[in-house]
């Protein structure tokens, strides 16, 4: 069994790593956030050590070393401005990182984690969840087995209410979270970079801290993209319905159908971490750098 710890523990994406913990039979040892809502925890492992103070968690992770308990992997749901460092501190303790997206904010950080890497001998993973999807899978081998000389019109559109309270949060906080095409948009650029390949051209045509679109020109797709938090941005028949998330990704026109399966994907990612087949810092790169080129101003 191997054993986990957990960094921001009260986070929105962090039961979905619990539950991945849980499913590839794992132990969540100790858990730290600077927020006390985490009952989420009982219902995965009530048994785990919760601090909401970064100093204790780490003297906790020294004391459990030096009584024979390896900490395997360190699970990392913290605030996007802090990936970096957190990811740090689990290679120095000796274990291996899993880090939600964005991995960082800027590309160099990247370099950076690759030397720690080679220090330290240990691994960082990241969750790029869309390339597990089947949907996206089933797209991605249609691309390679089609004309090598092809260029498709994709659009993609994706919208997810938010409340007042996001941009009072640091999720509102461009230099925190490196703003809506990073913290909501990173693992459809991945995805999208993914399947149609390598970024010619990049462009944007609106961009505050609730909107987003452009225009990305990949090997084998002219992509026009659109990301809003905005509530109103639902189409109305979807709004009359109460639903708060609309995707929609089309292919010459054609929808393609990826809006459920979404639920096990950090399952699998985590099984195929377990596996030796996660992602790591290369393969995050080029999203990075996309994302990083809309917030600086298209430079």
């Amino acid at each position: 069994m191997k054993n986990f710890a957990l960094i921001g523990t009260a986070g929105y994406i962090a039961p979905r790593h619990m539950q991945a913990i849980k499913a590839v039979g794992g132990n969540l040892v100790a858990a730290l956030d600077k927020h006390d809502s985490v009952g989420i925890l009982d219902s995965y492992f009530p048994d785990c050590d919760f601090f909401t103070e970064f100093e204790r968690f780490d003297r906790h992770l020294d004391k459990l070393k030096r009584k024979g308990v390896t900490i395997d992997y360190v699970s990392i749901c913290s605030p996007n401005y802090l990936h970096d460092s957190h990811i740090r501190f689990a290679l120095r303790h000796g274990a291996d990182a899993i880090c939600e997206k964005p991995l960082v904010l800027n590309p160099w950080n990247i370099d950076a984690l690759a030397e720690i890497e080679k220090e330290t001998g240990r691994r960082i993973y990241t969750i790029l969840q869309l390339r597990l999807h089947p949907s996206i899978i089933a797209l991605r081998e249609k691309i390679r087995n089609g004309p090598n000389d092809k260029v498709y019109d994709v659009e993609l559109t994706y919208i997810t209410s938010r409340g007042s309270w996001y941009h009072h949060s640091w999720k509102g906080d461009v230099s925190k979270s490196g703003g809506i095409a990073t913290n909501i948009g990173i693992h459809f650029f991945d995805m999208l970079i993914w399947v149609f390949g390598e970024v010619k051209e990049n462009g944007v045509d609106q961009l505050d801290l609730s909107r987003a679109s452009g225009h990305l020109t990949l090997k084998h797709a002219r992509v026009a993209w659109s990301l809003s938090i905005n509530f109103e941005d639902i189409p109305d028949e979807l709004r009359r319905e109460g639903k708060k998330t609309f995707r929609a990704l089309k292919l010459d026109g054609e929808e393609i159908e990826f809006s459920e399966g979404f639920g096990d994907l950090h399952s699998l990612s985590y099984k195929d971490i377990m596996e030796g087949k996660g992602f790591m810092l290369e393969q995050a790169r080029p999203s990075i750098e996309v994302v990083n080129f809309i917030r600086s101003g298209n430079q």
